[in-house]
């Protein structure tokens, strides 16, 4: 070989651009958008997070949540907040929803948009660039929202909440860090002024506010506790159906309970989402209930 290389030099430039044009490998591919937070198992096993630090994840937490979500999600509309990589927007797809996957990192969403291809549901998926208090001068519904390792990470997370839960139609799967403790002390339902040691009692529900980091990210704002969620949960017109696993909580609207901010609190959510003039097809009392 070397005999005729050196007689014939132009068979070396050709072999070295053989090699230069080599196709990249789906594992050479995913090191290059790396890092990766979501372990995504692509169709031919290759896997984008080997090494996570949490283990295979978010797999296990999806194999908590998967027997509670239909088998077959054809026709629905599903929402998933702070998709990240993908990993829940492509296994509602899967299942035949046509989901809208939103975050806020550009990074995050180009490993979504190449992880999304591999399995061909492109037509499927369609991902957005935008913040979730966006989501407010959205017109539309879906059918089932995850909002699932975000509401921490929000300055003004009761206003998130507020936001995603008017745009949910049939259920949401709420996930989030949480204080250690199960424990739920039954509030009353008007607490007197001059009893309010009462909060101090083990249960009452919570939401601690973090100044600086928490595993050392500057972006975690908020820890509440369990009664802390399911209160919040309640408070935003969602009835909790379950908890399949540790900080994970099944909703769906609740029409015999609905949110201050859909009645006599509307004024306030249109202000704070900057839609004064928009029309207020809910009720429309100006003061809060008596009773």
């Amino acid at each position: 070989t070397s005999s005729l290389t050196w007689r014939y030099p132009c068979l070396l430039m050709e072999t070295e651009a053989d090699t230069d044009e080599r196709p990249e490998t789906l594992q050479e591919a995913a090191a290059r958008l790396g890092p990766w937070f979501h372990n995504i198992h692509l169709p031919d096993g290759t896997q984008t997070a080997t090494d996570h630090w949490l283990g295979d994840f978010p797999a296990k937490q999806w194999r908590q949540m998967a027997p509670r979500i239909p088998e077959d999600l054809t026709g629905w509309r599903a929402l998933d907040i702070g998709c990240n990589a993908g990993f829940y927007t492509i296994e509602l797809a899967k299942r035949g929803a046509h989901v809208t996957a939103i975050d806020v990192n550009p990074h995050y969403l180009e490993q979504a948009r190449w992880a999304v291809s591999q399995f061909g549901l492109q037509e499927q998926v369609e991902l957005r660039h935008m913040q979730i208090y966006d989501l407010a001068h959205e017109e539309e519904g879906w059918d089932l929202v995850l909002f699932m390792g975000v509401f921490y990470h929000l300055r003004y997370p009761i206003l998130g909440l507020d936001i995603v839960t008017q745009k949910v139609r049939r259920l949401m799967v709420f996930q989030t860090m949480t204080l250690p403790g199960f424990e739920v002390y039954p509030t009353p339902p008007d607490l007197p002024l001059r009893e309010r040691e009462m909060m101090h009692e083990r249960g009452w529900p919570k939401l601690a506010f973090i100044e600086h980091r928490v595993a050392g990210d500057p972006t975690n704002w908020w820890v509440a506790s369990h009664a802390g969620i399911e209160a919040l949960l309640r408070s935003s017109g969602m009835r909790v159906l379950e908890s399949p696993g540790y900080e994970l909580y099944f909703c769906e609207p609740d029409p015999d309970h609905p949110s201050s901010m859909t009645t006599w609190n509307r004024a306030e959510y249109l202000a704070a989402t900057r839609q004064p003039g928009r029309e207020n097809h809910a009720t429309t009392e100006s003061e809060p209930p008596n009773d």
